[in-house]
């Protein structure tokens, strides 16, 4: 026999029907350190790259032809005319990133990302804080109101942010430069790893798998379309940990180019 309606409707960690405990939880464990963790770690990738992104320098080596993915495209009037590889439209202001053009989208399909938003629903929404944890919020409505309803967006972003990483594989193409011709040094190695982990981070997305096998009724009808399916699923299990080490490629790649443009070390060359 199910419960009257009003029963039903009473729900929630602050409804009458709760147990009546003071203790936040009951839990005797470290619950808190994986939100702390998470909260440290995206504030580290925020600060740097809101530092970075408003520098407006060392973002290119012209020697080697390296541009740094926080800076790619480059299509500011401020720009180093030999970064814009796609010219120079965006006006030259302090308050509007050189890669404006790519930078909001780029965000927009992290924070949308399902494995980003359980991350820091917890961490910072706290919604839930952690299992058996009371969160601070009278109720939830989940992704149907805003701001939250945003969230089923990410599908449309997925396909920017593939558009971005192809622009991110010319520029680690075009990278194999010298003044004498063709290059190679570590600058190069960096670059690749980065946009190849990037493509890992945006196949192993859940709205590509859902791209390449979703809304189909029968696999067998379709077998390039399962296979592709079965290949991004398997990478998909590791969604996460692809997630976070992007972030971490993603800075240290900066921040190599970024030395290199400001002169404290040379590359490390092996041919050229």
């Amino acid at each position: 026999m199910s419960a009257p309606t009003a029963d039903r409707k009473a729900t929630g960690v602050f409804s009458p029907g709760r147990a009546q405990i003071a203790q936040r939880t009951l839990r005797t464990d470290a619950w808190w350190k994986s939100p702390l963790i998470v909260d440290l770690g995206f504030a580290a990738f925020v600060i740097y790259a809101t530092v970075r992104a408003f520098m407006q320098k060392w973002y290119y080596v012209p020697d080697y032809h390296y541009l740094t993915p926080f800076y790619s495209p480059c299509v500011s009037t401020g720009c180093t005319p030999e970064a814009s590889h796609f010219g120079q439209f965006l006006p030259d202001v302090w308050w509007l990133p050189y890669a404006a053009l790519s930078l909001p989208f780029l965000l927009l399909f992290r924070l949308t990302c399902y494995y980003y938003r359980g991350a820091y629903y917890r961490s910072v929404w706290q919604s839930p804080t952690a299992c058996a944890v009371a969160e601070p919020h009278a109720k939830y409505t989940g992704e149907t109101r805003l701001p939250l309803i945003i969230q089923n967006t990410h599908r449309y972003f997925f396909y920017i942010a593939a558009i971005i990483s192809v622009i991110n594989t010319y520029d680690a193409i075009i990278a194999f430069h010298s003044p004498t011709g063709f290059g190679f040094g570590l600058g190069n190695i960096i670059l690749l790893v980065n946009v190849i982990l990037l493509w890992t981070y945006t196949v192993s997305c859940h709205s590509c798998r859902h791209v390449a096998g979703g809304r189909l009724k029968h696999f067998s009808k379709h077998p390039v379309r399962y296979w592709m399916w079965t290949q991004i699923s398997k990478l998909n299990t590791r969604h996460k940990m692809y997630a976070w080490i992007t972030l971490g490629t993603l800075m240290f790649t900066d921040f190599y180019v970024m030395a290199l443009a400001a002169g404290w070390f040379p590359d490390l060359r092996f041919v050229g």
